[in-house]
């Protein structure tokens, strides 16, 4: 295997892991402040933005994915499950990054500050359901530059 490919790769995998890791972050900031009359700081707000941030960057990665492997005219997702799985899981991590973005963009927006902790902890459940249903769960869990 290519070394650019094991390279992205490897870093997908990882980011992967960030994207759970700042979704979990998110909501452990968003979900206290639905109930309560507590005021949406930055603290709270730098979550949301990471979270988005990072399912931006696992989409890229993901996107240099395909067309290196399209590229190498190498078989994407060689063993999966299914053969639609790699359409679905470009198609469920496109949603997730619009979701991610529209959750980001709508809390910022949202003119009460328990309108903004309901609107961040609602699209970052929703972002993270597709997450989970987009990783290719037979895989590895870490795998760093190995195919």
């Amino acid at each position: 295997m290519s070394i650019v490919y094991l390279t992205l790769l490897t870093l997908h995998n990882i980011n992967r892991w960030l994207v759970l890791i700042t979704g979990v972050w998110s909501l452990v900031r968003t979900i206290p402040g639905t109930g309560s009359r507590r005021r949406f700081t930055s603290s709270d707000r730098r979550p949301v933005v990471a979270f988005t941030g990072t399912v931006h960057l696992q989409l890229i990665l993901g996107l240099l994915l395909y067309a290196f492997l399209g590229m190498q005219r190498i078989p994407v997702f060689a063993g999966a499950p299914g053969a639609g799985f790699p359409w679905q899981h470009l198609g469920l991590g496109l949603l997730a990054a619009i979701t991610a973005t529209i959750g980001s963009v709508l809390s910022r927006r949202a003119p009460t500050d328990q309108g903004k902790f309901r609107v961040a902890t609602t699209w970052t459940v929703i972002t993270l359901l597709l997450v989970l249903l987009l990783i290719p769960w037979w895989r590895p869990l870490l795998r760093l530059f190995s195919a």
